[in-house]
């Protein structure tokens, strides 16, 4: 498989929300080879916390984002330490948007690989809000979008759990105090209480409750800087496709005016982003298709990683999708 890491320096990048963020810069790799017509691209943004690495499992041939058809691009989000990020921008780190996310992940396209438009966004959590945001934000430029275990604008409840996870941070003696609550927050969110009533996680390789939550929990977030994830909250909590000139904050307007064929693709058991918050937005959309991954894994049902049942399911439908 070919693939290639680069930077996209965006320069001094005026924000959504006002202020400047210095010299921004995107981390992104690619896989796989653009075709003549540069038809064949998919982008793939990252998720929470998340860097490349953590996302590129599922481009593989025996997986849907197949490099040996698809042109794909990661492009880190800001925030996620690897990209512009509090841990390595000197002075204060700006709010920073969804929007301010794709707009220049557009650029990042349009500038160093010609391409106007994408066959495909696939985006699970975080990134799902990205793939929403492209289809509602570029109109034409895109094709399809995947939501995985993603809405198009965060729940009340959704940010209310995030309260949770910021308050731990913030008040713990700390960072890595903080680090360390988070993870046993989010292990409590991201799995569903059948996941823990079947002690699923023996089946990962933990010997104990404890164990799990140790080692895959808090050292998941102990790998990261706590600024970064405090910063990247933030912009999950104000995740809105409505919020911006174009749509004034309706945001069934903004559903409405998605052209792209839209697959809805939430966990039947995700604790987060309900399948109900999915449900209210189909009516509103052109193009869209809601099937949800019946899964006892939960938000982490749409990251299916070690989980082959879930990760057939995901494939068959954005094959699917992409065959459309």
């Amino acid at each position: 498989m070919r693939t290639a890491e680069g930077t996209f320096e965006c320069g001094d990048l005026a924000l959504q929300r006002g202020g400047t963020l210095k010299g921004a810069r995107i981390v992104y790799k690619t896989y796989g080879t653009l075709s003549p017509k540069r038809d064949n691209v998919i982008l793939y943004p990252t998720s929470y916390s998340a860097h490349h690495t953590d996302i590129e499992w599922l481009v593989k041939v025996e997986h849907c984002l197949d490099p040996s058809r698809y042109f794909i691009v990661i492009p880190n989000m800001f925030t996620n330490g690897l990209s512009s990020s509090p841990s390595n921008t000197p002075g204060e780190f700006p709010e920073v948007t969804t929007y301010d996310n794709v707009t220049q992940q557009r650029r990042l396209l349009a500038e160093l690989f010609g391409v106007d438009r994408v066959k495909m966004v696939y985006g699970w959590s975080m990134g799902a809000q990205q793939a929403y945001h492209w289809a509602a934000l570029f109109g034409d430029a895109v094709e399809r979008i995947v939501v995985n275990c993603g809405s198009a604008k965060t729940a009340p409840h959704n940010f209310v759990f995030l309260e949770g996870v910021r308050t731990a941070v913030q008040n713990a003696r700390t960072p890595q105090d903080g680090l360390r609550a988070m993870g046993r927050i989010y292990a409590g969110w991201a799995l569903s209480q059948t996941f823990y009533r079947r002690e699923m996680w023996r089946g990962l390789g933990f010997t104990s409750l404890e164990d799990f939550l140790v080692r895959s929990w808090e050292a998941n977030f102990l790998r990261r800087d706590a600024r970064d994830l405090m910063a990247q909250l933030w912009t999950w909590q104000n995740g809105d496709i409505s919020a911006n000139d174009l749509y004034r904050g309706d945001l069934q307007m903004a559903l409405a005016g998605i052209k792209a064929k839209v697959l809805l693709m939430p966990s039947a058991t995700d604790l987060y982003f309900q399948t109900d918050d999915n449900r209210l937005e189909l009516p509103h959309l052109r193009h869209g298709r809601l099937v949800e991954i019946p899964s006892v894994w939960g938000h982490r049902a749409g990251n299916p990683n070690g989980n082959p049942e879930d990760a057939a399911f995901v494939d068959a439908q954005v094959n699917a999708l992409l065959s459309s």
